[in-house]
């Protein structure tokens, strides 16, 4: 079986664009959350979100071009270039049929799919783009990347909810490591902040409705959490067969080492109450990576801010490591980035890798308040520095699905 490196890094994100600005603002703990400004809130429970500021996409490519995607297409292919040029890969030394795409999608073009329908109910079916299908259409994040630099392998989209981003992550592993292909980008892309996306997540009583202090609203394994905030973006990695790597001189990040897929098959929104599914995403990954529960340095939880998600995921956490859960750092960066949804995964992983490349864990920001169900190490609201061999990356998605990636420090 082939080795897996990562060598490239490409993020949009509430609190940066680009993987320094997105590093530096997790390792001090700013928050990206505020009120949402995209549309009028006010008949809404919850008004704030976690936005991605100051995204201009005729930066990245031509406007006739950007008109053409999707929000959520367009974070996809700005972060596959933001991290093409991370790795510093020159296209026209690749065999493009051997660079695939697989990108996670949760939802896919909410905003598109609104404007259409609006057009649709007040100005008749003949006023409904022509495009609106390919705009909307969930795949179109993976297929732009491969039709805007030429990539011809496997091309897909995964859509697991929440679990997107990490089960892309591992199905491209997965092909790199039988053979398939020399390189995949891969990750996640979600633009959700939109009102029917919006209006529904508020309808299930599943977002924060702290809008008078909103830095403070995602508050993973805080004893007074009251929901997730919505956030959006795209998390892009290069993964890369170690040979072919190393035959271009690439920069390595890191080794992905370790994959698990499990589904709970108990709630289409709860997690099952014992963690089974959770836990055994985790005992995969281990597994496949022949890693020991105790070499485990860091966990990227998932870390939701909602009650059943951190109180499961804490339990299936305690399930694998046993007496060693108290010596692991865990974080959730959703403190800071908010929930990105199929994005998540995405950006998570990059924040994993580079703990482990810069020895330096981000905190869980807005952690104030001990819960008694939530007794692990979360990092409290500064970043510590440690020595990171091995981490873990957690997503775990509506309907039950569950996703691990392991990570290693990179040892030629």
């Amino acid at each position: 079986m082939k080795r897996v490196v990562i060598t490239g890094l490409g993020a949009i994100t509430p609190i940066g664009i680009g993987k320094e600005s997105f590093w530096n603002s997790l390792t001090q703990g700013k928050s990206g959350v505020g009120p949402i400004t995209r549309f009028d809130t006010t008949d809404f429970d919850t008004k704030i979100g976690a936005e991605v500021k100051d995204f201009n996409p005729s930066d990245y490519m031509d406007k006739k071009e950007a008109k053409r995607m999707d929000r959520f297409t367009q974070y996809a292919v700005v972060g596959a270039k933001l991290a093409l040029e991370d790795g510093k890969i020159d296209l026209d030394k690749l065999n493009l049929d051997k660079v695939g795409v697989v990108i996670g999608v949760g939802i896919g073009g909410m905003e598109t799919m609104g404007t259409e329908f609006a057009k649709l109910g007040d100005r008749g079916p003949s006023r409904v783009s022509p495009l609106y299908i390919p705009m909307m259409i969930s795949n179109m994040a993976p297929g732009q990347i491969s039709m805007t630099f030429g990539f011809r392998g496997p091309t897909m989209t995964i859509t697991t909810a929440c679990a997107s981003g990490t089960h892309a992550i591992g199905e491209a592993f997965r092909m790199i490591k039988s053979g398939n292909v020399d390189m995949i980008v891969t990750g996640g892309a979600e633009a959700s902040i939109t009102p029917i996306s919006l209006a529904g997540f508020c309808s299930m009583k599943a977002l924060s409705t702290r809008n008078d202090d909103p830095i403070k609203a995602s508050r993973p394994f805080d004893k007074e959490r009251d929901g997730f905030v919505m956030g959006e973006g795209a998390g892009i990695l290069i993964l890369e067969e170690l040979n072919h790597a190393l035959a271009r001189g690439a920069n390595i990040y890191g080794e992905i080492v370790g994959y698990g897929s499990t589904s709970d098959a108990f709630h289409i929104t709860q997690p099952d109450p014992e963690a089974k599914g959770a836990s055994r995403a985790m005992e995969m990954a281990l597994n496949e990576a022949e890693a020991d529960y105790h070499d485990i340095e860091y966990i990227n939880a998932h870390g939701t801010s909602t009650y059943f998600n951190d109180k499961l995921e804490t339990l299936a956490i305690k399930n694998v490591f046993k007496e060693h859960a108290k010596n692991i750092n865990i974080s959730s960066t959703k403190s800071m980035t908010g929930h990105l949804l199929g994005a998540a995964g995405g950006i998570e992983a990059i924040a994993a890798i580079m703990a482990i490349k810069e020895g330096i864990i981000p905190p869980t920001i807005n952690y104030d308040n001990p819960d008694e169900e939530c007794d692990l190490n979360y990092t409290p609201n500064k970043a510590v520095k440690r020595d990171i061999n091995y981490a873990l990356s957690n997503s775990l998605g509506f309907g039950g699905h569950n996703a691990t990636v392991l990570f290693k420090k990179y040892i030629g």
